[in-house]
């Protein structure tokens, strides 16, 4: 009992240290690293680095964390319901980014859009909230002790599409306030990365922001800069209906979808953005690479333009809760070298696809581990039947001096008889009483021995079964205790140990 104790203590403490903590150590140990340049691809990213210090700049790409509000699941805001699917969700991001990315140790971190999920229906109040448990989850308030460049883009559930900017500035002006401008560029080593705000490309054309993102896409395209260019759009790129992704997807593909409002015909949704404004992207600005969101799940196509082929990368979410079992990041690394040619621009970029814990399969996990404790209580257990006290026994009948009849239980070694034979034996060894005796003619005795047998048989059929029935509700009675203190002695060990483990990342480091 207590060796089957200690050992379920040790299966579900190995457990709990897996899925709550040693399972996010396994990308940044053992299943991910920085991809090396192509023009390196002879050595290993370590030796690359041994070989070449300082002669690429590492960027960590992180997409559509959307964190769980009011608009989520349909839930009433502050419902329990509601907070615990935040918490988990968020405890999980964290624990990816804490875990799993940071000990990488990037130079730079580059998120694709969609930080909230409603961003553009909360109130001010609420998307303060959000905004938060963003910078809690992704651990921005000590992002100057780390020295690490973060870069943002704006999302359709961060600001909207055309239709919803143009109908309430006052949630760009928020969103600029905390993560600036939508349209803008940086450089990382020696590659620019150009930023375009996404939702507004496919705007009315008289519109402010519309115009706005377009004359900086032409100034942009009108500078002569040798360095390799990545596009950055929260929103994928057009494609032809049913363009494979690649290996890494896992959902079905899916198709252009453009929804238009009724009464001005702006842009209430739209999964890529649409043929002709994609060709007139690629045109001007020349990109060697594309990243996107958006979509959740991986996907990789390339694009061909005027000015060759163009490879675009979306990235997946990076959250459990938002339609992909798969969660993941990017790994970028970019040169640090200047180039010579056009025709190597590519080689300046290398990029790997890394994936996060599958959450849903943890906790299907843990959920057998616990039915596995349950089974080995013998709880469920019935196929080994326990010896019951009333079997394997049989009641001989015993007539005392004054003529009463007595029942005496005995050990069977053999197997109760119904005969008219043994009623005589059994009568046999009857006492009587030398008073009583009288002279009865042998049918009459027989007639008495039968009628006196099937009596004590009766009886016995009417009161060994509710003996047998209150044997068998002991033995589970005492089976449900033992299962009770096995499961109590297990919870007194491992609650403490999933608590422990479940605020861990969760407190400010």
């Amino acid at each position: 009992m207590w060796n089957l104790t200690m050992l379920l203590c040790i299966l579900w403490a190995v457990s709990l240290l897996y899925g709550e903590m040693l399972t996010f150590w396994v990308p940044s140990i053992w299943s991910c690293s920085w991809p090396p340049l192509l023009r390196s691809t002879s050595l290993s990213s370590s030796a690359m680095e041994a070989q070449h210090p300082g002669n690429y700049v590492k960027i960590a790409v992180v997409a559509d964390p959307q964190l769980m509000d009011k608009t989520s699941l349909g839930l009433p805001p502050k419902s329990l319901a509601l907070e615990i699917s935040q918490f988990y969700t968020d405890l999980f991001m964290r624990r990816a980014f804490l875990a799993s990315i940071l000990p990488l140790k990037p130079d730079a971190i580059l998120f694709l859009g969609d930080y909230f999920d409603g961003g553009p229906s909360l109130s001010d109040e609420e998307w303060k909230e959000s905004l938060s448990r963003f910078k809690h989850i992704f651990d921005l308030k000590t992002q100057g002790k780390r020295n690490t460049q973060v870069y943002y883009l704006s999302g359709n559930h961060d600001i909207g599409y055309a239709s919803v900017l143009s109908h309430k500035p006052e949630v760009v002006r928020r969103y600029e306030q905390e993560f600036g401008i939508r349209n803008y560029r940086f450089t990382v080593g020696k590659v620019e990365f150009v930023v375009v705000d996404a939702q507004t490309l496919d705007g009315h054309s008289q519109g402010s922001l519309t115009s706005a993102s377009w004359d900086f896409i032409k100034n942009v395209s009108m500078d002569v800069n040798l360095n390799p260019r990545v596009l950055l759009t929260h929103i994928p790129l057009y494609r032809p209906d049913w363009t494979t992704c690649g290996p890494y997807r896992y959902s079905p593909v899916i198709n252009q979808r453009v929804f238009h409002a009724v009464h001005d015909q702006e842009i209430v949704y739209q999964n890529y953005i649409t043929e002709e404004k994609s060709k007139y992207l690629l045109d001007l600005l020349r990109p060697v690479l594309i990243l996107s969101g958006h979509d959740h799940d991986q996907c990789t196509v390339t694009h061909m333009s005027k000015h060759g082929p163009v490879m675009e990368h979306t990235v997946g979410t990076i959250s459990w809760q938002q339609g992909n079992l798969y969660p993941s990041f990017m790994l970028l690394s970019a040169s640090n070298d200047t180039i010579q040619n056009d025709s190597s621009l590519q080689d300046a970029i290398s990029t790997q696809l890394c994936f996060l814990p599958m959450q849903t399969h943890i906790y299907i996990w843990v959920f057998m581990e616990y039915t596995r404790s349950l089974i080995s209580s013998n709880i469920f257990r019935s196929g080994a039947k326990e010896k019951n006290e009333d079997e394997n026994c049989e009641y001989e009948m015993i007539w005392d001096a004054e003529g009463s009849m007595h029942l005496v239980k005995k050990t069977s070694k053999a197997p109760l008889t119904h005969s008219s034979e043994r009623g005589l034996s059994e009568r046999g060894n009857a006492v009587m009483r030398s008073t009583a005796r009288r002279q009865i003619s042998q049918e009459t005795e027989l007639s008495t021995a039968v009628d006196m047998n099937m009596d004590v048989e009766l009886d016995m059929m009417a009161k060994l079964p509710p003996r047998a029935s209150k044997s068998r509700t002991k033995k589970v009675i005492r089976r449900l205790m033992r299962t009770l203190r096995m499961l109590t002695v297990i919870a007194a060990v491992n609650v403490p140990l999933y608590m422990m483990l479940l605020f861990k990342d969760w407190t400010e480091q």
